[in-house]
């Protein structure tokens, strides 16, 4: 019986060290990230664009060097059950550690595809803080001589999002933990 304990303990421990070590690539590797609905296996969405391909460089007017316009996203269907969306766009070469961009919620379940230079008021959806401490888009704009990345993540949710007067990325983030079903992203580069 004793033995038993022990190997719950010890697999509850490595269990624990596992879901740490996770927890801190994801952080590393893009600034921290929703987890799963409960129960769920976290689906895999295809988000693209057509202004630019995976890897590729994001075009001068969706940056900071140009318009700063919200480049046009589509995705893949999401799994059933699925009541909104998310969109955060981040750069996790930034110099202090990721840099957010582009924080949309509540995007509505039945969306497929955002335009360019998306109107989130116009469908209902919300925009936080992002690190410019704007509520809008704002563009890829590295330091000068830098090439960096842009992760453009998708999350598919099991609710519309209560974030009340809090909105940056940490409160919106933590009302995602637990409520995704499915998530993707698009990575683009741009440097000046």
């Amino acid at each position: 019986m004793c033995t038993n304990r022990t190997e719950r303990k010890l697999s509850g421990a490595v269990a624990l060290f596992v879901v740490q070590a996770a927890a801190c690539q994801a952080c590393e590797s893009g600034g921290g990230r929703p987890t799963p609905a409960v129960g769920v296996v976290a689906g895999a969405l295809t988000v693209t664009s057509p202004a630019f391909s995976a890897n590729e460089r994001i075009p001068v007017d969706l940056t900071c060097d140009g318009a700063d316009k919200s480049p046009r996203l589509a995705w893949s269907a999401a799994p059933h059950g699925t009541k909104s969306f998310a969109v955060v766009v981040d750069d996790p070469d930034a110099p202090g550690g990721t840099f957010t961009h582009w924080i949309a919620y509540n995007i509505p379940a039945d969306t497929v595809a955002l335009p360019e230079d998306a109107d989130l008021g116009g469908i209902g959806a919300i925009a936080a803080d992002n690190d410019f401490e704007r509520p809008s888009y704002s563009g890829p704009c590295p330091p000068r001589g830098e090439i960096h990345r842009y992760f453009f993540r998708v999350y598919a949710l099991d609710e519309m999002l209560s974030v009340g007067n809090a909105q940056s990325r940490s409160a919106v983030l933590g009302a995602m933990s637990g409520h995704v079903m499915a998530e993707g992203a698009l990575v683009g580069t741009f440097f000046h």
